[in-house]
């Protein structure tokens, strides 16, 4: 501060707020507020994996109180199943059964890889392409436009592969497999048994009748045995055969064979003449699975 008018007079500045300090704003350390903070590493990073341990825990204890909903062995011959992804890939799915992603290898390869690579490796360069420093959404028109397009489109074509899948089922007469292993499962131990493995009842399954019997040499050599297997047991798409003649006689077994039964089973008499067996041996088959009845 000045005393006088004299220019040769020193003249010291005392603090005052609304002098603007230069040079760099260093935040101060953490040890600049004892008792309210504290150092990253280990301290806080290790109350942090504690946290994450228990949170761990409670998600497999929560595992744990129900088993997984399995569905039934794979099975390479079973045409009628449809695949699905998981949730978070439906819209992949369904976004690689569109004609100009799909069809030959070049746009298969472009729909699988090129595409999705090119969607992803941006969502990872952003940080590096976006560098503005406004941080409200409206105020960024590129990112936030790419970014709602994005958001709609999975929502789209997520929804758009889920009502497809489901008219599917609806248009096949199908149940998916794990829902019908889910309903075995209730059946059985309302039946009596259990739900787990160990104590479980098992339904007792009728044997083969007439093994020796030429109707299952004529079986063997059908196009039965693709999908109900050569033991009769069935597979995920077609029921069991044994036991079949408590449910239908040798008519209706032959009226099945020329014009089929839902779900899923098309017309077999004509594939299997086309095959080399003869209307005696067909009718001989239908008498053989009439036969087989549980003891």
């Amino acid at each position: 501060m000045a005393h006088g008018h004299n220019s040769k007079e020193k003249v010291v500045y005392v603090g005052d707020s609304r002098v603007r300090k230069s040079g760099p704003m260093i935040p101060p350390d953490y040890s600049a507020f004892p008792g309210k903070s504290e150092v990253f590493i280990p301290n806080f990073l290790l109350k942090e994996w504690m946290v994450g341990c228990v949170a761990l825990v409670g998600v497999l204890v929560l595992v744990m109180q129900e088993a997984a909903p399995l569905g039934y062995p794979a099975d390479p011959t079973n045409t009628a199943i449809i695949p699905m992804p998981d949730w978070y890939f439906l819209f992949l799915y369904q976004f690689l059964k569109y004609p100009y992603v799909s069809g030959n290898t070049l746009k298969i390869f472009i729909g699988s890889i090129i595409i999705p690579g090119i969607a992803f490796g941006g969502l990872l360069l952003a940080p590096f392409l976006d560098t503005g420093k406004e941080r409200r959404f409206y105020r960024r028109p590129i990112a936030s436009a790419m970014m709602f397009v994005t958001l709609i489109a999975c929502i789209h074509l997520t929804v758009v592969s889920w009502t497809h899948y489901q008219k599917e089922l609806t248009d096949k007469n199908l149940i998916p497999e794990h829902i019908k292993r889910e309903e075995e499962m209730k059946e059985a131990k309302n039946a009596g048994g259990t739900s787990g493995s160990g104590g479980a009842k098992k339904p007792t399954v009728a044997a083969i009748v007439a093994e020796d019997d030429p109707g299952y040499t004529v079986y063997q050599k059908a196009t039965c045995v693709t999908c109900h297997a050569k033991d009769l047991k069935g597979s995920p798409a077609a029921p069991s055969l044994r036991g079949t003649g408590d449910k239908h006689t040798k008519d209706e077994i032959m009226n099945i064979i020329k014009k089929g039964q839902a779900p899923g089973m098309t017309a077999q008499y004509e594939p299997n003449i086309q095959k080399g067996l003869t209307a005696a041996e067909l009718d001989q088959l239908a008498g053989w699975l009439a036969n087989q009845k549980k003891q």
